[in-house]
């Protein structure tokens, strides 16, 4: 008996958890047609202070460009970098 609860509460929670999930999938594609500037009752669109250079003016420029490296040339910069750091020795008998 006490098997049969289990399920019908699980089974309950699972359709409570697909139906919210159906329902803020609805309200995000509706406020993502709306467009920005009705979020809260604004009616201009604020940009985040990280999207704004000195002059106040909004970036169209990424923030982030990842260029393809291999592994060897990730290493030897990464050898590089070490070697420069301070407190470092230099000795050739500590390289593989």
């Amino acid at each position: 008996m006490l098997h049969l609860v289990y399920i019908l509460t699980f089974t309950l929670l699972a359709f409570l958890a697909v139906g919210n999930l159906i329902r803020n999938l609805i309200n995000l594609g509706v406020e993502s047609q709306r467009g920005h500037g009705s979020h809260f009752g604004q009616s201009k669109f604020i940009p985040h202070p990280e999207l704004l250079d000195e002059s106040g003016s909004v970036l169209n420029e990424p923030y982030l460009v990842m260029r393809s490296i291999t592994v060897e040339d990730a290493r030897e910069r990464l050898d590089a970098i070490y070697k420069a750091s301070p407190g470092v020795f230099n000795d050739s008998s500590d390289d593989p």
